[in-house]
């Protein structure tokens, strides 16, 4: 891995355009767009946002050690004439034009990621299993919108043997003008299933948007989709009508080019064999969950197709570790013994409900244990979000669920289906219903907490963890990502 500086600024001037004022040094180490967390040496970058402008933290940026600052033309006046500043048009854009720039640069593999669900499971999976081939270049967290992708690129270092993106959307087009940044050699799309249907209004649109992603990929370039999913031959035809050299599939389906043949699935594991362009394998995933399996197989094809070792990078998986909010488990310490927590509260929507109550159905409890599932609203689902809430009762049945909280309106739809014995309480909102969770928790059980974003249910998460002294277990991953 490279040890030198990420940017010259004679290189990211020429990329953005950029003007230049004040005291400059000759590069920056990295590429922040916040003051909080950015590291002596970043170049930090003002972006300006739907609620903060970033050109208020500048100095703050500077004074936390950042070696410059790009900031737009008409706020140069707000600092002093010897601040180290790239002067550009627009901030925003300007960082696109470093991702380009830095995409141009670099001999890299790119691999871009997208899907309904599994999104930033499958990522870190990927990112996981390329670097123990070679360096391997990654985005963080869930950066995968206008501005986490071409951050995210800008951040890539000219070393990098591989490099993996996240593509998100809830908009038709918004694939479209990330995969432009990005440019992959390999387009992964997971799945496609239920999800910003307030948007879309019916799964053909989303797969539409989704399969924007192919429209970029690099010539004799690949794209590996999901034979198992119902959008599979819409997929496949849109990836053939964007000239994609190679179409690839993943799946149970017996004519799957990367296909499962067994799988056992543990409480906080999985082992799994299967059929790789070829290749056959057993290899261990370090986390639960049918569904982390099924993109183990979309990986390990990707990883292949990178001309990573095979091997190497099905071994590394089992390795794989959960980000906060997607599947993390915790120990409570009642007064009575242990219980266990499930922190799913990142986000949610149908397909990753049913995919965290299966887990939930998995973990181990203790003799007068119960499964307990706090479940808040799963948003931009349209006219269906009542129908699609009401359904979550199938998996709650399947899997064992003992208990169910609801919170939020859509969630009444499931509380009003739930059998008496299972209703454990309702509130419309999070802080109403965390004194309710908070008394029902007792030795033996498991808890999992999961719900959209908006519905606040990370409170809870954080109230259960000051009641109840916290110790961490060993990661599991999330069913959201």
């Amino acid at each position: 891995m490279s040890t030198g500086p990420l940017w010259s600024v004679e290189a990211m001037a020429a990329a953005m355009r950029a003007e230049r004022t004040g005291q400059l040094p000759a590069s920056a180490d990295g590429v922040s767009i916040d003051s909080r967390s950015l590291r002596p040496g970043d170049a930090f970058f003002a972006i300006a946002g739907d609620n903060r402008d970033g050109h208020d933290f500048v100095p703050a940026a500077l004074t936390a050690g950042a070696a410059l600052a790009v900031v737009a033309a008409d706020k140069l006046g707000r600092f002093p004439a010897e601040a180290p500043l790239l002067v550009v048009a627009d901030v925003l854009a300007a960082l696109a034009d470093l991702a380009r720039a830095s995409r141009a640069r670099s001999p890299a593999k790119f691999i871009g990621v997208t899907g309904s669900v599994g999104k930033t499971s499958t990522k870190e999976a990927l990112a996981l299993a390329l670097a123990a081939d070679g360096e391997t270049h990654a985005s963080v967290a869930s950066y995968n919108n206008h501005w986490g992708v071409p951050l995210s690129l800008a951040r890539c270092r000219e070393s990098a043997r591989y490099a993996v993106l996240e593509l998100g959307m809830n908009h038709a087009g918004e694939i479209d003008a990330l995969a432009a940044l990005v440019r992959p050699h390999i387009a992964i799309i997971t799945t496609i299933e239920p999800v910003h249907l307030e948007y879309f209004g019916r799964l053909t649109a989303i797969a539409d948007a989704k399969s924007e992603i192919f429209r970029h990929v690099e010539p004799g370039g690949a794209a590996v989709i999901n034979r198992d999913n119902a959008q599979f031959a819409r997929l496949a035809a849109r990836a053939r009508e964007a000239g994609v050299a190679r179409i690839l599939s993943f799946g149970a389906h017996a004519r799957a080019d990367a296909r499962l043949l067994k799988c056992a699935l543990h409480a906080d594991c999985s082992t799994v064999e299967a059929r790789i362009l070829g290749t056959d394998l057993t290899y261990k995933l370090g986390a639960p969950g049918r569904h982390l399996v099924q993109n183990s197989l979309a990986v390990l094809a990707a990883a292949a197709l990178a001309g990573a070792d095979l091997a190497l990078a099905a071994l590394a998986l089992a390795q794989l570790e959960p980000a906060a909010g997607r599947g993390t488990r915790v120990v409570l310490e009642t007064h009575d013994g242990e219980a266990l927590l499930i922190d799913e509260s990142y986000n949610a929507n149908p397909a990753s409900m049913r995919a965290a109550l299966a887990l939930l159905g998995q973990a181990e409890i203790g003799p007068q244990g119960r499964r307990i599932a706090v479940l808040g609203d799963m948003l931009e689902l349209g006219k269906r979000g009542a129908e699609l809430h009401r359904k979550l009762l199938e998996p709650v049945t399947a899997h064992g669920i003992d208990l169910v909280f609801c919170c939020g309106p859509l969630m009444r739809a499931l509380w009003e289906a739930l059998p008496s014995e299972r209703r454990a309480g309702y509130a419309e909102n999070s802080a109403s219903l965390e004194p309710q969770v908070l008394a029902a928790v007792r030795s033996g059980d498991a808890v999992m907490v999961k719900g959209s974003f908006g519905s606040r249910m990370g409170p809870i998460v954080k109230a259960l963890e000051r009641r109840y002294s916290r110790r961490d277990m060993p990661a599991v991953a999330s069913a959201q990502s």
